[in-house]
């Protein structure tokens, strides 16, 4: 198994070199980012062009993406306590070298929960709209929470890695039920979910609520540290 030693080694080198790069003004970035409430308003908008544009089928395909989601959350739990690989801040070897934000979560950190549903979230959701602008951006959305655990400190990328592929390959799956579903049970209503998609011009509103998330994400830290209240 010395690949695998490999593998891990350069997993925990990796780990370090990313994580050396932080100051006062990314930790409150970061801290910002990893949470799920400042997306709220991303996630009202994407719901809101599921009913716009997909009606009485925006209920079908929100309960799928509830199902995609509680998949993709608990199975990368039960991976985490079946692997039971320490996250860095717990990793006796590195820990008093790990930069950490706020927290250090549980013991456990093999697969990234925060990657796994980011990126069953982009899947999904991405296969419905079939929009490629739409797709580049919760990518982006997706890759930056993936980071901010690993300039937490909580997460390998490896643990990330993992995740990302695991909420893929959920989304895919949960997605081709959901055509399943529509295909023999909702055969005459319409609209078509694998013929209807996002526009260009409601990607850019989506872009529009992104772009003012992130700015009010910059804007409020640096009132934050420009006066001295953290």
């Amino acid at each position: 198994m010395e690949w695998l030693h490999n593998i891990l080694s350069f997993d925990k080198e990796l780990f370090l070199y990313l994580n050396s790069f932080y100051n006062g003004f990314f930790d409150t970035i970061m801290l910002m980012v990893t949470r799920k409430e400042t997306w709220i308003p991303l996630y009202l908008i994407i719901i809101f062009f599921f009913i716009k544009n997909y009606r009485s089928k925006a209920v079908l395909i929100l309960f799928f993406l509830a199902l995609t989601i509680f998949a993709s959350d608990q199975i990368s739990v039960f991976i985490k306590e079946t692997v039971q690989r320490l996250r860095p801040v717990h990793e006796p070897e590195i820990e008093y070298f790990v930069h950490n934000v706020l927290r250090k979560g549980g013991l456990y950190g093999f697969v990234s929960s925060h990657a796994t549903n980011s990126f069953a979230i982009l899947i999904f959701t991405s296969k419905i709209f079939k929009n490629r602008r739409y797709f580049l951006l919760l990518l982006f959305w997706a890759l930056i929470i993936s980071y901010s655990r690993i300039y937490s400190g909580v997460h390998y990328p490896l643990d990330v890695l993992g995740g990302a592929v695991l909420g893929w390959f959920l989304a895919v799956v949960f997605y081709k039920i959901l055509m399943f579903v529509e295909n023999h049970f909702f055969i005459a209503r319409s609209p078509k979910i694998e013929r209807t998609n996002l526009t260009d011009k409601q990607a850019g509103i989506v872009f529009l609520v992104f772009g003012v998330l992130f700015l009010t994400v910059f804007i409020t830290t640096y009132i934050l540290h420009h006066y001295n209240y953290l």
